[in-house]
């Protein structure tokens, strides 16, 4: 059996105040061309379908577009909630939807309940779990006493499990989660995927989910986190389809395709995603960055632009926008800022005149403007008047 695993479609979302709609329906499509090209049993999506609880009826029919094309190329649908979804929206006509080959499971008495596929080699149980938050849970199992969404993830996993085991086979979980391993503290790097992601204690609400919760199933589809990650061979972030930041610009953008054999987890493979629109993060002055050989290739990608000019441009971001269209966002970085680098402000101001402090911080805060004739003599009498006050004390 083949699955093809993504999740964190944010339907709604904007980018810098920019609409996703046309690149996300792009990418959608995308996959519902490699259902049918890889021949794709199921597709999971993990959580955080939608960008908001309350989407708009826009989203709801990008959505029904995107799974009317999934169930056209062949494969079954399992959608789970995320923190950003409201379940009760989501799976609003979840019962008839399942007819359809359409599964959401965004019901939380609904944990140990799967849906269930058959290959050549047997059954396999797919097991959603929507966003749990441990005061939901506790509202909907009476022995549920735990107060993290750890608690409650192990809560959820130890229904999940029993019910496999009476049922036999092989199964899968999805789940909306931040995990990790087991004694990773916060602030503390993994290599994840190829590349060094530092963690905090907590992502988007949600509290560190230890690694070993999600030990049994014979693969774990995993949603919340947006760059793909692999946390073991069968526990995979797919990451989200689109960059939603320009924190993601070094991710490349996939799906996972997971394939199962008589025995369990087979092998897992990269799903190349398109990208409708790049992110860069260009840095320089403004005469730099609009220097007719600079930066050709990113005059159609969103574009963060850092200007290092002593004193930011007269209508920079327009000036930028008339060669890069699709900058969205500007910070000024003056080069002089940097002159100091981690020196603290004692060590800077070792030595030096109150003239000469004063005259650096007025500088620092002007964008390098030094102190002029008139100023000088200003701050000169001041200082001089306040040595006599402090004298006469």
């Amino acid at each position: 059996m083949r699955i093809l695993h993504t999740s964190d479609w944010h339907i709604g979302r904007t980018f810098h105040g920019h609409s996703t709609d046309a690149h996300l329906s792009e990418v959608l499509a995308a996959l519902a061309d490699a259902v049918r090209e890889h021949g794709v049993d199921a597709v999971v999506v993990a959580g955080d379908v939608f960008d908001s609880s309350t989407p708009k009826a826009e989203a709801f029919t990008m959505l029904n577009a995107a799974v009317r094309a999934i169930r056209d190329a062949g494969a079954t649908v399992i959608l789970t909630s995320g923190n950003h979804d409201g379940p009760a929206r989501l799976g609003h006509m979840a019962e008839f939807a399942a007819f359809g080959g359409v599964h959401v499971m965004a019901d939380l008495a609904r944990l140990a309940t799967p849906v269930t596929l058959e290959d050549a080699h047997g059954e396999v149980h797919l097991y959603g779990i929507p966003y749990v938050h441990p005061e939901f849970l506790r509202a909907a199992y009476e022995d549920f006493d735990g107060t993290t969404h750890g608690d409650a993830l192990a809560f959820a996993m130890g229904l999940i499990r029993d019910d496999a085991a009476a049922r036999g086979g092989r199964f899968i979980v999805a789940s909306h989660c931040f995990a990790g391993r087991a004694g990773e503290a916060p602030g503390e790097t993994t290599e994840l995927s190829g590349r060094a992601e530092e963690r905090d204690i907590s992502r988007g609400g949600l509290n560190l989910v230890d690694l070993s919760v999600f030990d049994g199933p014979d693969y774990v589809a995993l949603g919340h986190i947006h760059s793909h990650q692999t946390l073991s061979e069968r526990v995979r972030y797919s990451g989200a389809p689109l960059r939603f930041s320009f924190g993601e610009i070094s991710s490349d953008k996939i799906a996972w395709l997971v394939d199962l054999d008589a025995s369990g987890l087979a092998a897992v493979e990269r799903l190349a995603l398109p990208t409708p629109r790049r992110a860069v993060r260009l840095e320089g002055t403004l005469e730099e960055l609009l220097s007719p050989d600079a930066h050709a290739d990113a005059t159609e990608a969103w574009v963060e632009a850092i200007l290092t000019d002593d004193q930011l441009p007269r209508d920079a971001m327009r000036a930028l926008q008339g060669r890069f269209p699709y900058a969205v966002t500007l910070t000024h970085r003056p080069a002089h800022r940097a002159d100091h680098g981690d020196a603290g402000y004692a060590e800077r101001v070792e030595g030096r005149t109150d003239l000469e402090i004063v005259d650096e911080f007025l500088g620092f805060v002007r964008n390098g403007a030094a102190l002029s004739a008139d100023e000088r003599g200003l701050v000169t009498d001041a200082l001089a008047a306040l040595e006599s006050a402090e004298a006469a004390r």
